[in-house]
Order: C-alpha cells, then structure tokens, then sequence
C-alpha cells in the first residue's frame, strides 16, 4: 500500500464479495441483508469510509473511521461496528462560517472478503486510515503527513462465520460496550509477530497438544469423569447469581460444555475461545441447544492472540493438567485474566493448590526397577535385570559402565495411578497458586520447601502429590479435588520414586524441596530432593543422615492407572496406625491461610 504525501491517493477501494447486517441499535440504522457485492472506499475529503453496493448509488452505509472498530472472525470474514457519534462538519451559511453536528448512530455489519489476501489488506488499510483521520483532526494539517505501514501477518483471531452470519433468526451480537457507564472497552492487542505462546512452546509439542484435545475421544474421557464435569456443573449452577447477566470468557471452551453450563446460569453472552479444531465440534454442540446457543459466541483461536468486543465479568476454565501445572495452560488461564477480564471480575476456578506427602511402597519401586515387568517373584526379577547391566563379558562387551544409566533411567518417569491413602506415611502439606493474581513468569518456575514428621516407621520410596481447585462462588465454595481415597478422576494422583529409598523412624523428620521448572514442551522438569534429618541426641543441629533425589520429566509419566490395591503391611509397621486420608489435616505454608480438611 502507498503512503499518503500531500496530493496522493486520496480515497482506497476494495470490491468486497458481500455485507450483511449484525445488529441495529436504532430504529434509524441502515438495516442490510445479505448483499451482492459491494464497494468499500476510504476516504480522506469526508473523513469516512463507506460500504456502497454496485447496483444501487444510493444505499450507502459511512462509518467514521476515529469511532469504528474492525474485528476479524475468520480468514475472510470480518466484523465492523461503530460508536454513535457526533462528527464535526464545517458549512457556510450566508457568508459565515460554522459548524453542523450531526449524529451516527451505532450500527454493525459483517463483511465477506473474496479472499484471504483482500481480508489483511483491508485490515491494514483500515488501520492506516484510521491513524491518519485522528491525525488530521488533531493537528489540523493541510497535507497528509507520512505514515509508516503496519506489518499484517494474520495474527487476527478467528471467530467461527456461521455463527456470526448464517443464523438469520439470530445475528450475532457483538456488544461492544460496557452495559454500566456505556463507554467502549479496551481489546486485547494483537501482535504482528510471534505471539507469546509460539515464543514459549515448540511448534511439534504445540501441534500435537492441540491435535490431541481436538478428538472428541478425548473430551468425551474428561466429559465422563463425573467427578469434574459434575463439579463444574454444581459451581456454576449453585452460583447463578454470579453468571446471571455477565459477559463470559469460555478459556480452552474443548466441547463447549462449560459455556452452556454458564448460558444455563444465565449469562447474557459467553465467549467461547478455543484454539484446536474441537471449535467446530463446539459449533455443532451449541447450535444443536439453540435456547442456549443464541448467547454464546465460538473464537477460533489462542488466548494470547485473540480479539474479543468486550470485557469479561468472569472467566471460566479447565486449565488443570497432572500435577495441577502440566500442560502449562494455567499460564494462558492468567493471560486470558490480564487480557479479558474486568477489575474486580471472578475466575472460576479461582484458587488452586499441590498437595504432597511422602509414601511407602515396596511394591511400585520393584515394579519399576524391575522396568515394570510384570513376574511372580520381584526380588528374583529384579536381580536379574540388575545383573544383566554388570556382566563384565556379554559377547566380549563390558556392560557394566552403562549399569547405572540404566537403572536411572527407571526412574525418569513420575507415576500416575491412584493409590491407597494409607500408603502416606506423614501428614500432608500444600502449596497455594492464587490464579487471579498470580503473574504469567512466576509459573515458570516453582520451588516448594518440603517438611514433613513421619507418623510410621518405614522406607520412604518418593513423594506423592495430588491437588484441588477452589470455585470461590458469592453463593457456594466447592472443592474439586483429586486426594487419594476421594472418587477417582481422570486426573488420578502422581508420584515421584527416590532413586534410593530413605529410611525413618515415626516422629523423624523428612526434609528436601520440590522444584518445577517448565520446558518448550508444555511441560515440566520435577527435581525433587529428601532427606531424613537426625532425631534423638544431637537433633537440634539439623545434621541430615541420608538423602535422595530424583529428575522426572512430567511430559513423559509412567501411566500405571490401577485402582488402588489392599497392600500388605509389612512387619515392621504393624504396631503403627495407618494413616488415613481424613485423618490428615492439609497444611498450607503460608502462615495466614486458613486450614482446610479434604473432603
């Protein structure tokens, strides 16, 4: 596109394949149905740019370019709507000179590109005159100035354009003002460069990230976990009255079945920003509820670099992966909040926290040094497979300085199963992760100090780790938790196996920490350290005994997935007393944090 210098191009047309009308909030708006094509111009004389159909002169629809707003729904399918306005125009009337006020009324129309190619240089066109209009009323100048042109890669959100233009019963409505003070709301930017998400995640991790989450096998496995689905359904009905009336920000919509939860409760509108292809069975799901579907909007697209009308008074989401973190979609969940969501608005959920406890289990270590084989005898197995990396001579080949590489990498997968809770041999702690406030960067890395009394004398073989989220309603707290011995989700448990088990006395105490450190892959690197500290004479010096540790990549678990087994007691704990699940009262680390029992 040219720049604009002094005498140059004064007005820009594209030949559009067609318009029709989004919504009138004037009796007197200019009413447009489907149309055959039509010319959209730019112009610098009048100030406007205006929509005017080959066929017909005089059906001309102007927009001023200061007040109007363009928002891409699809690769050639756009949104234009316009603020009601008084434009200033100067007239002579009997030799004297003033000004004539006359009002645009607010008005909305969906343009139909021939291409993709048109649709970003009308976009980049729009842009530029736009700027160059506020330039010329608040300077006054009498020249066009230079300009510099706006990069468009297509980094524009896409909305789903049957929802927006096929349902002629129901055109979409895109509220694009705050319905309190009636003032136009700010819009997520949108960047011309890589977005945040494609800085921080592979493009092959991404790819299939969301390849996976847009099979309907997959949501119909988190559909069914009736645990989750009927815990989000009890939060938002249980609380209408924070729904009832309030814009929606659906983040990671999957199937759509949050936002018809949140149209159920009585949302006005529910945006539903879903970025795999699962958006169009979204689509299909909410045009087959029709009394729900009429107030909510699908987006195609990421979180990071959509655009959206309007603020959200509250968000809603599935942001949990195993160990509350995997996935990193907790990170989209907070820039959805920064992006989208009104001061003051609610996140359901609202509150997240990892709980953690160390565990002993003689018969998940054999299994896994013994490389998960399944055998009558462990211990014998296990010797075997231990002995096969000391051969000194297999084949005339030394094994033996791959003997420890081996066995370690036994251990590189965290497990996730569920387990019997009375396989913990401490009292629990927590770590809190506020979701609306917490910064995006504080998820990259997570350190939790680790502090437990052991109750039971026994061999401690990791730390088992489980969490909840907390839907802070104005009506109804609840709780969704993944604890062991609570109903089994999809989630199940995770624990993390020592290299070499620690041993402990009942009323030791078992320190180390926790580190989280996320990678490209949507995942995260768990280094974990324990250790037993000294008790008895001498203790009060901190001096440790014996310690572990342990490096498990989160994105590669081990999915053991077994309901939990009656385990035998070794001899040795007999005289102890299990540790059952609503025995152990949660501890969170911070001091201010109420205590809060599982349910």
């Amino acid at each position: 596109m040219e720049l604009l210098l002094g005498l140059k191009r004064k007005q820009q047309e594209f030949s559009l394949d067609s318009i029709s009308n989004l919504y009138s909030s004037s009796s007197s708006s200019t009413s447009t149905s489907p149309s055959p094509p039509v010319v959209a111009t730019f112009s610098t004389d009048d100030l406007e740019f205006r929509f005017q159909r080959d066929s017909d002169s005089s059906d001309v629809i102007k927009f001023d370019p200061r007040v109007a707003q363009v928002f891409k729904l699809g690769p050639v399918q756009s949104v234009c709507i316009s603020e009601g306005s008084e434009v200033a125009k100067e007239e002579e009337d009997e030799n004297v000179m003033h000004q004539k006020f006359q009002k645009s009324y607010s008005r909305g129309i969906t343009i139909v590109f021939n291409n993709e190619e048109q649709s970003k240089a009308f976009h980049c066109a729009f842009d530029q005159w736009k700027k160059e209009a506020s330039v010329q009323v608040l300077f006054k100048m009498s020249t066009w100035v230079t300009l510099v042109i706006m990069q468009c890669k297509g980094q524009l959100s896409v909305v789903d354009p049957g929802e927006a233009s096929s349902n002629t019963s129901n055109p979409r409505n895109f509220p694009n003002k705050d319905s309190k003070n009636g003032a136009w709301l700010p819009n997520g930017t949108v960047s011309t460069s890589k977005s945040k998400f494609d800085d921080k995640i592979e493009a092959s991790s991404a790819k299939m990230y969301f390849h996976y989450y847009g099979q309907l096998l997959h949501q119909q496995n988190m559909l069914q976990d009736y645990v989750r689905t009927g815990t989000y359904y009890a939060a938002v009905i249980e609380n209408h009255v924070d729904f009832a009336g309030r814009v929606v920000v659906d983040v990671g919509a999957g199937s759509g079945i949050l936002s018809l939860f949140a149209a159920q409760a009585g949302a006005k509108h529910v945006y539903a920003v879903e970025a795999s292809e699962m958006a169009e069975y979204a689509r299909k799901l909410i045009a087959g509820n029709p009394l729900l579907g009429e107030r909510i909007t699908v987006v195609k697209g990421k979180v990071e670099e959509v655009e959206l009308p309007e603020k959200a008074d509250i968000l809603i989401s599935e942001p949990m992966g195993t160990l509350l973190v995997n996935e990193r979609m907790l990170e989209s969940y907070v820039i959805a909040r920064d992006r989208f969501l009104l001061p003051g608005g609610k996140m359901f959920p609202g509150t997240g926290r990892i709980h953690m406890a160390p565990f002993s289990d003689e018969y998940l270590f054999i299994e896994i040094a013994n490389k998960r084989f399944d055998c009558v005898s462990k211990i014998k197995a296990f010797l075997k497979k231990a002995l096969f990396w000391q051969q000194q001579s297999y084949y005339g080949v030394n094994l033996t300085p791959l003997y420890g590489s081996a066995f370690q990498g036994y251990f590189s997968q965290p497990v996730v199963d569920a387990f019997d809770p009375r396989l913990l041999v401490a009292p629990s702690i927590s770590h809190t992760i506020d979701f609306t406030k917490i910064k995006e960067e504080e998820l990259y890395e997570i350190d939790i100090p680790l502090k437990f009394t052991s109750l039971v004398g026994a061999r401690v073989h990791g730390l088992a780790c489980w969490f909840d989220v907390l839907f802070d309603g104005s009506t109804v707290q609840r709780w969704l938790t993944t604890a062991p011995g609570a109903p089994t989700t999809h989630w199940y448990q995770l624990r993390c196996v020592l290299l070499q088990p620690l041993y402990v006395l009942a009323g030791q105490e078992i320190m180390g920490q926790l580190r989280l450190v996320a990678h490209n892959a949507q995942s995260y690197t768990i280094n974990l350290t324990m250790g037993v500290k000294m008790s008895g004479p001498g203790a009060e010096r901190g001096e440790v005994l014996q310690s572990s540790s342990c490096k498990l990549d989160l994105k590669e678990p081990y999915y053991r997935m077994s309901q939990p087994q009656a385990y035998t007691v070794a001899p040795d704990q007999q005289q102890h007393p299990l540790i059952h699940t609503q025995d152990i009262h949660i501890q969170g680390q911070d001091a201010d944090e109420p205590d809060v029992e599982l349910q």
